[in-house]
């Protein structure tokens, strides 16, 4: 044999057990990879269950929650109609010598007046949310101290409203006022122009309180003949409560609606 030969063949040899050498661990690695895969494909099925067993708590734990707040909505609005039923009848009380057609919209916090005046259209803008005022605090202090008050002095009806009174060509006066039993109280005064209603730098005129005191009794006698009346305060305290009662009656069975679709 020739030193070639002998030459090749233990080249060929020192290849194969090279080759054996490297191969090996790689089958090793393979096997272990091999191992945990299979693990972590027998451990993701209980991953799986635990999901499956919080979405159906979280389910159970809504429907409780729901079904509660159903009977909790359902008892306030027994309590809403035995106790603060709303008064059908109110429209017949309504006093001799209003001039002002109502219209009042279900679903809305205002009660719209409106009447016609000689070339005039006077809207009011009557606000439901809001008919009853504590007083200032000096008269809440000194409520406090006499036990003996009843507490229907301690509370004053007020009546926020928004009066318009237009002309032909959209130009309209609005008056901010007050409406006590007793009296009529103007908070604020402005001129509106129809091409002016988006501008919020306007100017609205003065603070009223600081017009000449015959002009602020002008004003008072403005709004006195067109029906602004002090005389109807407690009329109007009296169908806001009512629209209010209604209103809460409507808004608690619409939300008891909602949750139990």
């Amino acid at each position: 044999m020739s030193l070639t030969t002998v030459f090749r063949r233990a080249s060929s040899r020192v290849a194969t057990l090279a080759f054996r050498s490297v191969r090996s661990p790689l089958t090793v690695r393979s096997a272990s990879e091999r191992l945990i895969l299979g693990t972590q494909q027998l451990t993701r099925p209980s991953v799986i269950s635990f999901s499956r067993f919080h979405s159906t708590e979280s389910a159970v734990t809504k429907t409780t929650a729901d079904e509660n707040l159903v009977s909790v909505l359902e008892s306030e609005i027994e309590c809403a109609v035995n106790e603060e039923a709303p008064d059908q009848n109110v429209m017949e009380d309504i006093p001799e010598g209003f001039p002002f057609k109502i219209i009042d919209t279900p679903g809305e916090r205002t009660v719209l007046l409106q009447r016609s005046f000689e070339d005039e259209t006077i809207q009011v803008e009557v606000d439901s949310s809001a008919p009853y005022d504590d007083g200032d605090e000096a008269e809440q202090e000194q409520g406090e101290q006499n036990d003996d008050e009843d507490d229907e002095h301690s509370v004053k009806i007020r009546i926020p409203m928004v009066v318009s009174v237009s002309k032909g060509d959209g130009v309209c006066l609005e008056f901010g006022v007050s409406a006590y039993p007793d009296e009529i109280v103007i908070d604020s005064l402005s001129i509106k122009h129809p091409q002016d209603s988006d501008n919020e730098l306007a100017y609205e005129g003065p603070d009223f309180d600081d017009l000449d005191e015959n002009l602020q009794k002008a004003f008072h006698r403005f709004l006195e003949i067109r029906g602004i009346k002090p005389s109807f305060t407690d009329f109007l305290a009296d169908y806001v409560a009512n629209k209010d009662s209604r209103e809460y009656l409507q808004w608690l069975k619409d939300v008891k609606s909602f949750v139990e679709k």
